[in-house]
C-alpha cells in the first residue's frame, strides 16, 4: 500500500484501503483496529464491510478483512 496522505475523511480512508492489490484482487488485508478507530469508526468500519459482504475477523488488535464474499472455515 503507498503511503498514506497526511489527512484523510473517513471515506477517503476507505478507497485507500480498497485501492491496494489484494484487496482489488478479493484477497485477504488486515489493519490495526486502532487505526480503524482513529480513521474511521468502528461502527461506520464494520457497516461498510457489511454493505460489501466482506466478512471481518478481529484478533491480537488486528482487524483481518477478506475481500470477497467466500465462506470461511476455520481449520485449526
Amino acid at each position: 500500500m503507498s503511503v498514506m496522505p497526511e489527512f484523510l475523511s473517513s471515506d477517503q480512508w476507505i478507497s485507500h484501503l480498497f485501492s491496494s492489490q489484494a484487496a482489488r484482487e478479493g484477497g485477504v488485508i488486515r489493519r490495526k483496529v486502532r487505526d480503524v478507530e482513529r480513521y474511521v469508526g468502528r461502527g461506520p468500519f464494520l457497516d461498510e464491510m457489511k454493505r460489501r459482504g466482506f466478512p471481518v475477523v478481529e484478533n491480537a488488535g488486528q482487524f483481518v478483512i477478506f475481500c470477497n464474499c467466500e465462506p470461511i472455515r476455520r481449520v485449526a
